[in-house]
């Protein structure tokens, strides 16, 4: 059985209200123990780390949704990443919202742009979808090279000149290190639970047939252009979620850290983490922060990561085509099966 039909399988049986909320409960006892476990160990260098990691692990979870469920490549989630970020700082400044009201509006807009980004997938796949998304991150770049981030200015654009620049504050709840740490994770278990239960369910089911042929969908009675339009827009909102909660974590963000390979390095530790899990986006946002901040904590060049990524996903598209996340779930299932075994004997 390919991977491809290990992905469709589970999602096109029908699941029932009981199993249903057995799976998800797995989402939000995982990022429980896995938020404890950080925030009693970790120091401040590594609390900020793993914040930024859990955060894009929100954007990684769009992208397994696109790639994983609909095999659509889109090289531009990074620029969704910003769009959120831009948002939710300009919101923030402008208004002085509840930080949650500035976090679902840099949500709310990003998901709209990647329903305008997604148009070109209604008649493009492949090479040429990946092709109009990666030039429309490169598009993306350009503009915010040029606009830069708000910072408490006035006008549009929210700029302001030197010492004037303001920082967005947090949410009144998590001001702090851990506590900020912790809602993050709050709020990327929403997020993440959004997406698997997508997926579970009456979309994931749609985007299965989709994926397997679009005239298999719609003899099956799926509406192909609402469930395509759904999945981008839902893939979008959690970009800007991370975002949103990228600005939350230093207050600022810098428009260099968006440029376009950025979203081809997203992609690609997609892949790596595994997109066919739900944990699969927690790993790629680990990867994606952590292991710079290590090899800046060794005092490496952070640039040797490009070389280990590439490494990585080459490894990854060779051998382990479920990714980190496919190969631990096959490890665990191995071991229960051994344990079953024991115990019938």
């Amino acid at each position: 059985m390919t991977v491809q039909e290990q992905t469709i399988a589970p999602t096109a049986e029908s699941l029932s209200m009981v199993r249903l909320p057995k799976q998800l409960l797995h989402v939000p006892v995982t990022m429980l123990i896995f938020s404890a476990v950080v925030a009693l160990l970790a120091n401040s260098f590594w609390l900020s780390a793993a914040t930024s990691a859990v955060a894009l692990s929100l954007s990684v979870a769009g992208l397994a949704i696109l790639y994983g469920q609909l095999g659509l490549v889109s090289l531009c989630q990074f620029a969704l990443v910003g769009v959120g970020g831009w948002v939710t700082l300009r919101v923030g400044h402008a208004f002085h919202p509840p930080f949650e009201l500035s976090l679902l509006a840099g949500g709310v807009v990003a998901s709209v742009v990647g329903l305008a980004f997604g148009v070109p997938a209604l008649r493009l796949r492949g090479l040429y979808l990946a092709l109009v998304t990666l030039m429309l991150a490169g598009g993306f770049q350009i503009v915010i090279s040029a606009w830069g981030f708000p910072d408490g200015g006035p006008g549009f654009l929210g700029r302001a000149d030197g010492s004037g620049r303001a920082m967005l504050a947090r949410p009144v709840i998590a001001d702090g290190e851990v506590s900020y740490f912790l809602y993050v994770c709050a709020v990327a278990a929403i997020g993440l639970l959004i997406a698997q239960w997508h997926k579970l369910a009456r979309p994931g089911r749609a985007w299965a047939l989709i994926r397997k042929g679009e005239t298999v969908a719609v003899a099956s009675g799926v509406n192909v252009l609402i469930y395509k339009a759904w999945a981008f827009a839902l893939s979008g909102f959690l970009a800007g979620l991370a975002g949103g909660l990228l600005a939350g974590n230093v207050g600022q963000l810098d428009g260099r850290a968006f440029g376009a390979f950025e979203s081809l390095n997203l992609f690609a530790l997609a892949i790596v983490g595994g997109v066919f899990n739900w944990y699969g986006a927690v790993i790629a946002g680990l990867l994606l922060r952590a292991v710079p901040a290590l090899l800046t904590d060794l005092g490496i060049d952070g640039y040797v990561t490009i070389g280990i990524f590439g490494v990585a996903l080459f490894h990854a598209l060779a051998t382990a085509p479920t990714g980190i996340a496919g190969q631990i779930s096959a490890l665990l299932a191995r071991l229960n099966a051994a344990l079953s075994r024991g115990r019938a004997r």
